[in-house]
């Protein structure tokens, strides 16, 4: 579902624009950035947000940046 959602958000974009998406660690984090790739965006960053202090595994957070194509 994750996926889905971000796809439509680029699909709103105009070319060239970022967007970020927040993904929990998992499923979602290795399915979006990948398949935002075979879309042909370009995968700009992906990090775990800061401060997340003992939140591990599957809590875990992370930002992706993505440029529209």
């Amino acid at each position: 579902m994750t996926f889905v959602k971000t796809k439509l958000m680029l699909e709103r974009m105009a070319p060239g624009a970022i967007a970020e998406v927040r993904l929990r660690a998992g499923e979602p984090l290795d399915n979006v950035p990948r398949s935002v790739t075979e879309d042909g965006h370009e995968v700009l960053s992906l990090a775990p947000e800061a401060d997340q202090g003992e939140t591990q595994g599957a809590k875990a957070i992370y930002r992706l940046h993505i440029r529209r194509a």
